[in-house]
């Protein structure tokens, strides 16, 4: 993941959750990968988090690779103060 374009187009995917069952399928599109990935990481809930996935450039990436990606020293966005 070394060499990962943050600024290409990415489409997110995860499931809605209700009560203990998955439900229908959200779908979004960002102009960047680096705007999906802080969706996922900063606005998802973790019950939604594990369940999502990023397509960019052909390629997927599930809930271990988005938290790698966005902790990357190269990750390009802002990241709250905590």
């Amino acid at each position: 993941m070394s060499s990962f374009n943050y600024d290409m187009p990415g489409e997110f995917y995860s499931r809605k959750r209700q009560g203990s069952r998955l439900s229908g399928l959200s779908y979004q599109r960002f102009d960047t990968a680096a705007e999906a990935i802080r969706f996922a990481i900063e606005d998802l809930p973790s019950a939604e988090f594990t369940s999502c996935m990023l397509e960019a450039n052909g390629e997927r990436f599930g809930a271990r690779e988005l938290k790698a990606l966005y902790a990357s020293p190269r990750y390009p966005l802002q990241r709250p103060t905590r």
